[in-house]
């Protein structure tokens, strides 16, 4: 039997690894949707994938998982539900203003510089 802490990291494990790189460093009062972060985590249109593997994080992680939303600047999370009522405080806290369960993506969303060249 082989040691399984020798075998190199699982396809799994490397796609979460980009993701939380990427989502470490959407800026505060800034936010980005699912597909939006998992197209800049390398990831392709894994919209659904990144809001499960958001929804797993142990819940004292220091990600930014409050600043990524559904589609049109929509918070998934229902309003009521614990985690709903935090990510809505924490992002006002940092200044997002949500009105309806939105957030104006045009306003506050996160658009890094591409470099090219």
């Amino acid at each position: 039997m082989t040691d399984p802490t020798d075998e190199p990291e699982s396809a799994a494990q490397i796609r979460r690894t980009a993701l939380y790189l990427t989502l470490a460093q959407v800026p505060e009062g800034k936010v980005v949707s699912y597909g939006q972060l998992a197209e800049l985590a390398g990831l392709g249109r894994a919209a659904r994938w990144v809001g499960r593997t958001l929804s797993q994080l142990p819940s004292d992680s220091k990600l930014p998982w409050h600043r990524v939303l559904g589609a049109n600047g929509r918070i998934s999370l229902p309003v009521g539900s614990p985690s709903g009522d935090e990510q809505r405080a924490r992002l006002r806290m940092e200044g997002i203003s949500v009105l309806n369960n939105r957030v104006d993506i045009q306003r506050h969303g996160w658009r890094p510089v591409e470099h090219s060249g």
